[in-house]
């Protein structure tokens, strides 16, 4: 860890990381009570009070009704929000809880309610407090789950969902850094136990973390591949872009319904893996088509094309998309709703 990531965040850093939202009408902070987003609450209302002009500021914190001291911990935010002048917010979870998949199902519903309270607001962003730690942690894990270069790009600094832009102004800070800020202001804050819970994925690839770091794997690093892998997939998303021009003039109808079935096998084969979910995305009817099957499928349109058969080479159906192939053409289309079994 550098000498950077022990020193606090100065005011003049505060407004670089927040300056561009200075002009939006309002932002929503999520603040759970840890100290990263203490520390983004802390940090933003100071920011604030040094413009003449800027957004409103929210704080809303989602009790997911899995901790008891998950109210105790908002009713603190709420003390901590009015002593900086910032109106707070308290969202309940409700309803019954998944038995498995409880991270993603809690991480879904803060989401939803975070973006339910940005628009009731008149706000268009969402500022979170993942920081580079995090951003690290969420590498490891794609990097476990076999994630293309898309997924290994980690989280961006902002993104759309629900209609709302998520911001993330720490990605590149040092969660230390955070701390030692709240340390010197003299800002308490919260602990969720859940943080090192060895049940979840997520506190288990942090304890790894330090033996990591050891061998160079150290968050900074980390988070130094994510970004350049999300450089190089933007590259080649604007070379899929390119591809799915070529295609359309040198295709003898429509793109996808009618491909040159030689036009489409001459491109890179990265580039082909993602033509070809781009396009069972846009015209499949059930949800978007998982990678592994997509490269799959692509593998055994080289092998039917190689047979040099006549006629249909390959007929297959996936995400709701169906494909077919021949010397000549490859066509993809929306597949027959599947037959519902009798009860």
């Amino acid at each position: 860890m550098s000498d950077d990531d022990q020193s606090p965040i100065s005011a003049q850093m505060a407004k670089q990381l927040f300056a561009d939202w200075a002009s939006a009408p309002a932002l929503v902070l999520a603040v759970s009570g840890g100290p990263d987003s203490v520390a983004l609450m802390w940090l933003a209302a100071r920011w604030r009070r040094a413009l003449k002009r800027g957004p409103d500021l929210i704080a809303v914190t989602i009790d997911h009704g899995l901790r008891p001291e998950a109210a105790r911990e908002a009713r603190d935010v709420k003390r901590l929000a009015a002593s900086l002048d910032i109106p707070h917010r308290t969202l309940r979870w409700t309803g019954a809880k998944p038995k498995t998949g409880l991270p993603a199902a809690a991480r879904e519903a803060r989401y939803l309610l975070l973006a339910k309270a940005a628009r009731s607001v008149g706000a268009f962003h969402v500022l979170t407090a993942h920081t580079r730690d995090d951003q690290a942690e969420t590498l490891l894990m794609r990097m476990a789950r076999g994630s293309g270069i898309a997924g290994l790009a980690g989280m961006a600094r902002l993104t759309e969902r629900d209609g709302i832009q998520l911001a993330r102004p720490f990605l590149h800070i040092a969660k230390a850094q955070l701390v030692t800020t709240l340390t010197k202001a003299k800002i308490d804050f919260a602990t969720d136990p859940s943080n090192s819970d060895p049940s979840y994925t997520r506190p288990r690839l942090r304890a790894l973390m330090p033996a990591l770091a050891s061998e160079g794997f150290d968050s900074r690093n980390l988070a130094r591949l994510a970004t350049r892998l999300r450089r190089a997939d933007a590259a080649l998303e604007l070379m899929v872009d390119g591809a799915e021009r070529f295609l359309a003039l040198h295709s003898p109808g429509r793109v996808p319904e009618a491909i040159d079935a030689g036009a489409f096998a001459g491109l890179a084969e990265e580039i082909r893996v993602r033509l070809l979910l781009r396009m069972i995305d846009q015209v499949g009817h059930e949800g978007p088509a998982e990678l592994g099957k997509v490269e799959m499928l692509v593998f055994a349109m080289v092998q039917a094309t190689r047979s040099g058969g006549k006629g249909t080479l390959l007929k297959q159906t996936l995400a709701g998309a169906m494909i077919t192939l021949t010397q000549d053409r490859l066509r993809i289309v929306p597949a027959p709703p599947r037959r519902r079994r009798a009860d």
